[in-house]
């Protein structure tokens, strides 16, 4: 990457010179930039729309003792949150202790209380804090070297930092009693950990979330929701749609030109190109869910909609370009998750006789027939494209697990077995991958799937093996309990959560 250019001049004079509206545009999430201490030569953030992405250019002799000196792209926040992204240094720099990372921040004093990842250039990782004004630094050392992936989490005066190499589940530590107010400055930073060094670094997929509220309420309280596309190769994270309200489950259709998901009740078809909504027509169907799948020729959809006449949950279809869809289970609840390659039959999950089983019913119509027999939520199941297996999650193991089967319900296997609740795999178009949802350790019950917990979207072999985590996030229910792949195989859509915030 080419030098930043830096502009001479103190900061504050050229921040005050901005527009209003040029902020967003300059700084993305970011409300301010400014130089903290004393540095010989001013840094600057730049933040690129396309990539959604942020270069930083920073001097400053350290972030240590009793005050800092570094580079800072902030905004104000209240209460908890929880800040991701994903990093790297620009250049082989000139000394090893340079340091990136998140920092939330009393005020811009420069010997302010803070709270901060000190990701520094020979891979050290420590959360690093000063209690009081004025006060010495200290740190917790993680116990790896080198990471990409940072997180920084506030939760009371408890604040916790995870990294990760990217692919890899995170290793955090935290540390406790650390009051720096309820108005904070919160953003990222570099430091070049020399006076006369300007040093850089990039910020992807960066993620500014406020958690849920111990009682929340999704129908209720303040909710947000971002519709994101993730490129399989890299990794690299863009948000396409965001909403303050909830939106889930985005499908692909079969041209790659645009998404399907639902909220409120309806369905809505998400043009890729002009980044525009417009409800699907559903006739007099108007209760759906976050269960829709289209079928493979890509003429149509099943759907999941609430029956007031079933006070349940029901399985439709209705050509993709909508009409009046048609009824096709006979009773509820049923939540639809697959259809057939050749497009003759439905999966869905059904609650029958007390128990939630995996049951197959022909495209237009007819008599279920039960696949899983097991005690416990059986659920998400989904077909490969050569119609040789169904892919489901499965509680009958004590934690929700990856399982496989034939079509016909026989020589059931588990696929995973890890810490994790796993839930809702989505096979590839070429077959050969899964992708799914993974709940955090101590997030749920094994069979529970709320909205707004903390997430990792992983992928790993059709035939099982150890899953490599795509993405870092806050959702759950509506992230991506639909197949989301997109046509070509290159990218996932989903779906994240937050409060809504400024």
């Amino acid at each position: 990457m080419a030098a930043l250019p830096i502009k001479r001049g103190p900061f504050k004079e050229r921040q005050k010179a901005m527009p209003p509206s040029l902020h967003q545009h300059i700084l993305g999430q970011f409300e301010g930039q400014t130089d903290i201490g004393s540095v010989n030569h001013p840094g600057a953030c730049k933040y690129d729309m396309g990539q959604q992405t942020y270069s930083i250019a920073g001097a400053g002799a350290n972030i240590w003792a009793n005050h800092d000196d570094f580079h800072f792209a902030w905004k104000r926040m209240t209460g908890d949150f929880i800040v991701t992204a994903r990093t790297a240094f620009v250049g082989v720099g000139a000394n090893a202790h340079r340091k990136l990372g998140w920092m939330a921040r009393t005020n811009l004093d420069t010997d302010s209380p803070h709270a901060s990842t000190g990701v520094h250039g020979d891979g050290l990782l420590s959360l690093q804090y000063r209690r009081q004004q004025g006060g010495p630094t200290e740190e917790v050392q993680a116990p790896l070297n080198g990471a990409d992936v940072i997180q920084l989490e506030r939760r009371g005066t408890t604040y916790i930092m995870s990294v990760a190499q990217y692919g890899d589940p995170f290793t955090a530590v935290e540390a406790a009693d650390i009051d720096l107010g309820d108005d904070i400055y919160v953003g990222v930073f570099v430091c070049s950990h020399e006076d006369d060094t300007i040093e850089q670094a990039t910020f992807r997929d960066v993620r500014i979330v406020v958690p849920v509220k111990d009682d929340f309420n999704r129908g209720r309280d303040p909710f947000a929701s971002h519709l994101e596309l993730l490129h399989i190769d890299d990794g690299q994270r863009q948000i396409v749609h965001s909403a303050d309200s909830v939106l889930e489950a985005p499908n692909w259709t079969r041209d790659g030109k645009a998404l399907i998901y639902n909220s409120g009740g309806r369905l809505y078809h998400f043009d890729l190109d002009t980044r525009t909504s417009s409800p699907i027509d559903t006739g007099d169907v108007i209760g759906n869910n976050n269960d829709h799948v289209l079928s493979f020729d890509g003429s149509m959809l099943a759907i999941s909609s609430s029956s007031k006449e079933d006070n349940a949950s029901i399985v439709y279809t209705v050509p993709t370009a909508g009409g009046q869809p048609q009824r096709i289970t006979p009773t509820g609840p049923s939540y639809l998750h697959g259809w057939s390659a050749d497009d003759k039959y439905l999966v869905y999950t059904g609650q029958r006789n007390g128990e939630f089983d995996i049951y197959r019913i022909p495209a237009d119509g007819g008599e279920e027939t039960q696949l899983t027999t097991s005690a416990g939520l059986n659920d998400g199941p989904e077909y490969t494209p050569d119609g040789e297996y169904i892919y489901f999650n499965s509680v009958r193991s004590g934690r929700m697990q990856i399982w496989r089967m034939k079509p016909d319900g026989s020589d059931q296997e588990q696929l995973t077995d890890d810490e994790y609740n796993n839930w809702f795999p989505h096979i590839s178009p070429d077959g050969q991958s899964i992708a799914f949802v993974s709940y955090l350790v101590g997030e749920v019950e094994p069979s529970d799937h709320p909205a707004a917990k903390r997430v990792y979207l992983r992928l790993m072999p059709r035939d099982g093996g150890a899953p490599k985590v795509l993405a870092y996030l806050y959702g759950g229910q509506g992230t991506m309990n639909v197949p989301s792949w997109s046509p070509d195989g290159k990218q996932l859509a989903f779906v994240s959560n937050t409060v809504p915030h400024p």
